[in-house]
């Protein structure tokens, strides 16, 4: 039976009745004989993968977006679901730009899927992933307690004024992208590349330094102002994000003081074909924003890669 929540509640507070009832949902659609809780413990691997909601959102042309994540729960393994029957949306089209290739443990917010105007509020679609014989579906629909501002947090940072996403740019100059929007279906950037050679991604950002914690306490720990990372979406091998983007600090660099950075990695691919890259901005709130909700902004990166034997370690 669901539990109906007034609408004011604290973005944590819905959240918590967000993960109740998704595990109700997910319970009902597990096709083992034993239902998944979220609470399933984490394995080295031989475990699943389960879709997570984060909530939904408005769009300024009036459409809708459902902000997806997952949760693997391999703790040392990343693992691969090609679309199809093990990796799904429905009704309709059965790829909606969800990735193909899972990291491990949490990952927030990571794609969107954008609905038409006129999309009804009880209308759901449905994600089904099946992995070491575990199928779980979890369905999102434009339920009240779920709605986000992912473009701008509802809490207030401590100075009064409201956090909103990193701003990226993949040059000086040129387009810029703020805000959970990615999908696969909509690169945000296309490369190409050499089997065995380096890719050089380079990076800008800018943020206003603010946080929200879910629950306007202090953050603990020293933290960097904007986190960056790049990893593998879709594609037919291996990817190996040869460093970690370290962002060098051009302004700022303090909480609540205007910040910019720029930086850079390289990105090699182990075999030919077409890759999808996952590019995370993350803020001062700190993975998934700390529980509200916001703010981080993610982009695609496609890139076409050729030439070259196969390498050892494609999969």
């Amino acid at each position: 039976m669901r539990q109906k929540t007034h609408k004011t509640l604290p973005i944590v507070a819905a959240a918590l009745v967000l993960s109740t009832v998704v595990a109700i949902d997910a319970m009902q659609t597990q096709s083992g004989t034993t239902p998944l809780l979220p609470s399933a413990p984490v394995l080295q691997s031989g475990a699943s993968v389960s879709p997570a909601f984060e909530g939904w959102f408005d769009n300024p042309d009036g459409t809708h977006s459902f902000l997806i994540g997952y949760y693997n729960r391999n703790a040392t393994t990343e693992v691969d679901i090609p679309i199809g029957p093990n990796n799904k949306f429905e009704p309709g089209d059965i790829d909606m730009g969800q990735p193909t290739h899972f990291l491990t443990r949490r990952r927030f917010g990571i794609f969107t899927v954008t609905v038409p105007k006129d999309f009804p509020k009880t209308q759901k679609i449905r994600w089904t992933l099946a992995l070491n014989g575990v199928t779980t579906t979890i369905p999102f629909y434009m339920h009240t307690d779920y709605n986000l501002t992912p473009l701008k947090s509802q809490e207030e940072s401590p100075n009064r004024e409201f956090n909103t996403p990193p701003v990226l740019k993949f040059a000086e100059v040129g387009p810029t992208i703020f805000g959970p929007r990615s999908t696969g279906l909509k690169p945000t950037l296309s490369r190409t590349a050499t089997v065995g050679a380096p890719m050089t991604l380079d990076f800008r950002a800018d943020d206003d330094a603010l946080y929200s914690t879910g629950g306007n306490g202090p953050l603990s720990g020293n933290r960097p102002i904007v986190v960056l990372d790049v990893t593998k979406y879709r594609g037919p091998g291996a990817v190996t994000v040869n460093t970690p983007v370290k962002l060098q600090t051009l302004k700022g660099g303090k909480p609540m003081e205007a910040y910019s950075g720029k930086g850079s990695t390289a990105v090699s691919f182990a075999e030919p074909g077409e890759y999808l890259l996952h590019v995370n901005g993350g803020d001062y709130s700190g993975n998934g924003g700390g529980g509200s909700g916001c703010c981080w902004t993610t982009a695609i990166v496609r890139v076409t890669v050729s030439g070259g034997e196969k390498l050892s370690g494609g999969q």
